[in-house]
């Protein structure tokens, strides 16, 4: 309620413990745990997580290459970006920061084909896995890779493979105006739903007894992919950060991201604790237009006092 000024008037937050119990839930303003609103690139973290849904059934591999389901990449010498490459931003493919206007911007493409064969008449900034640029590039270009193995649209995959696993019965990735899907920052979520598929991961990969990835997969997302020498480009909120796939990590132990967070522009912040067992979300509904990186930190600090680290 201190950083009520800060962070937005209208919002919600809630603390999950390991042993499957809310321990915390905040809603403050006109807000609240049912209540849908855009989640930008918390988005990321849902499409990561779809993908590795691919992984384990041994449809495709983190280390294929994009030119195997997108030949458009091969004809403009893009041939050896992997999967890896796009969940973890090194695609090499020039990028412009993630902005409102960018995002407005792209409703110019009538579906995520059109979006995804623009990126490869882009311009390479460096060869693959050697720059990390936080952009919508990678994750769009993995989402385009579903549809094509799955012969289904985005939105309709994730609904069926994902949201309806995890009862997350009020997030979508369709659009109202019937612009591109956007499976880097376009998705609705509520914080109820969004939790749901925090605990998910916290629980490594099952849900109310429900498988929806193996643990291996929740450990795979959670392999930090970068070192600081490779980041040439981050969002405010996230400098100084490694990145895993489809999220920042917070902190870590031997190349393994154990705390991990995943933020939209608009200041909704999503974390998993794994050595500490929570999962914390705070939910927005305003359009702060950049991420809270320190306030959250400082309430991250509150919350780990209440818990004990069981990495040391």
């Amino acid at each position: 309620m201190q950083k009520q000024k800060l962070l937005g008037k209208d919002f919600v937050a809630m603390i999950w413990k390991k042993d499957d119990t809310l321990v915390y839930k905040k809603e403050l303003g006109d807000f609240n745990s049912k209540t849908q609103a855009p989640i930008a690139s918390c988005s990321k973290w849902l499409t990561a997580a779809l993908v590795m849904i691919f992984v384990d059934e041994g449809k495709i591999s983190l280390d294929d290459k994009i030119t195997k389901w997108l030949p458009e990449f091969e004809k403009y010498g893009k041939n050896y970006i992997t999967i890896r490459n796009c969940l973890s931003h090194t695609t090499g493919v020039r990028s412009e920061p993630i902005t409102l206007l960018k995002i407005f911007e792209r409703k110019k493409f009538a579906s995520l084909e059109e979006e995804v064969n623009s990126f490869a008449a882009k311009d390479i900034e460096a060869n693959p896995g050697e720059e990390f640029r936080y952009s919508n590039i990678g994750l769009n270009i993995a989402g385009r890779i579903l549809e094509i193995i799955s012969k289904r649209k985005f939105d309709a995959l994730a609904r069926q493979r994902l949201f309806v696993p995890l009862a997350m019965r009020k997030t979508t990735f369709s659009t109202l105006d019937g612009s591109a899907i956007n499976p880097s920052g376009g998705a609705l979520s509520t914080p109820d739903d969004y939790l749901h598929f925090l605990v998910m991961l916290m629980n490594k990969g099952t849900y109310q007894g429900k498988k929806i990835l193996s643990a291996d997969a929740v450990n795979q997302l959670l392999q930090v992919q970068t070192k600081p020498e490779l980041i040439k480009y981050a969002p405010k909120a996230a400098q100084g950060y490694n990145y895993a796939l489809g999220s920042w990590v917070i902190e870590e132990k031997n190349g393994e991201a154990t705390a991990v967070t995943s933020p939209g522009l608009f200041g909704t912040w999503p974390m998993i604790d794994y050595c500490r067992g929570y999962a914390y979300l705070f939910f927005v509904k305003n359009l702060l237009g950049e991420e809270r990186a320190d306030a959250q930190m400082e309430i991250k600090q509150e919350i780990d006092e209440k818990f004990v680290n069981s990495c040391k």
